[in-house]
């Protein structure tokens, strides 16, 4: 628990902190951000406020990860540094694509192709790697079976390990690239995402350090509802650094906000969402828990294919928060409220997880 706790104030400390001195540097440099022109018209003020601020948010992740580790005497396992690769490859990719906006100085970045190549590159070397490194307990930090709260009987491997393989690559990219792209949908309003991000990793947090306290020890001893998961507490860990690394960074990122996360921010927490609900066996659950990204990611799904097939339009403008912001709602009320409804996906999707453990007594 303590580890935890360290790892959380270590991130803290160096995301609110750190952040200021990012500001200013990327003000000297004059990296700002562009604002897409079909946006709503109050959002042209933002224009030249830095970005990239996702690189304070990993470089507290990181080093809180790290220095928990450190501080308690343990070696990091291969489930946290798989997390640490995932969440510093894609927000590389997000660095990118955020350095190309502000070198061609408009609001498109990496093309679309050179992105997916990119994520797929770290994807498929993440979900590879995932099945790999077996314990003296023969878990490997994921699973090819698929998983609400546990395992299911659903294995993508009935077919063979080979075939299992590839399905699994193909399953743990999906996953990959939809919460990378939901969370940045999400990073629409100051404080939007980092708030909501908060919550939901604030409620791995809590799932993983509960799953670490019931882990089944061994091979066969295993108590009534225990988590057959590799590294629970590493898992805890690195929640608790990415809980600590946005709440430093929201003091920055609230509005109106002095500095954006970016891609970079955007596509890291996407990925460490995406890992983390791989690696707890908690795949379906995530949904639940992160609601909101779902809500966001959704309602642009459904604009774009509802206005391709009858030229007319459900919501003002998406993503989401765009909607209520033309609907008249002003900024502020339309981010603190999305965070109230992310507590409330959080609350529920721990309910249930708790229920479930219950259930097993």
């Amino acid at each position: 628990m303590l580890a935890i706790m360290i790892a959380a104030a270590v991130s803290l400390i160096i995301s609110l902190a750190g952040t200021p001195l990012l500001i200013k540097f990327l003000v000297s440099r004059q990296y700002g951000q562009f604002i897409r022109q079909d946006g709503p018209t109050t959002h042209l003020t933002k224009r030249g406020t830095p970005t990239m601020g996702g690189l304070i948010i990993i470089l507290a992740t990181v080093l809180g990860y790290g220095i928990a580790n450190l501080t308690s005497g343990r070696a990091p396992n291969a489930s946290g540094l798989l997390l640490i690769f995932l969440m510093v490859g894609l927000g590389a990719i997000g660095f990118l694509d955020d350095f190309s906006k502000i070198r061609q100085k408009q609001s498109e970045g990496l093309t679309p192709w050179a992105k997916i190549i990119g994520q797929a590159a770290i994807g498929i070397t993440f979900a590879v790697l995932a099945l790999q490194f077996r314990n003296a307990d023969n878990r490997t930090p994921a699973s090819t079976r698929l998983s609400f709260i546990r395992d299911s009987n659903l294995d993508l491997a009935f077919w063979g390990a080979g075939i299992g393989l590839v399905l699994f690559v193909i399953w743990a990219n999906f996953l990959i690239t939809a919460w990378s792209n939901a969370v940045n949908l999400t990073d629409g309003l100051d404080g939007l995402a980092t708030g909501v991000s908060m919550v939901a990793f604030g409620a791995y947090a809590i799932l993983t350090t509960w799953q670490s306290n019931q882990a089944c020890q061994g091979v066969l001893g295993a108590s009534p509802g225990c988590y057959d998961i590799r590294d629970p507490r590493d898992l805890a860990i690195f929640s608790a650094a990415v809980l600590g690394a946005c709440f430093g960074f929201l003091w920055w990122n609230t509005s109106p906000a002095q500095i954006f996360m970016g891609d970079t921010g955007s596509l890291a927490l996407g990925g460490a969402f995406a890992g983390l609900s791989i690696f707890t066996h908690t795949e379906f659950l995530a949904i639940i828990i992160g609601g909101v990204y779902l809500l966001e990611v959704m309602s642009d799904v459904i604009q774009v294919g509802f206005f391709k097939l009858t030229r007319k339009r459900i919501f003002r403008m998406a993503p989401l928060h765009h909607h209520f912001e033309l609907k008249g709602w002003k900024e502020v009320t339309v981010v603190v409220r999305f965070w109230i409804v992310a507590a409330l996906f959080a609350v529920v999707g721990m309910g249930i997880f708790y229920a479930e453990w219950l259930a097993q007594q």
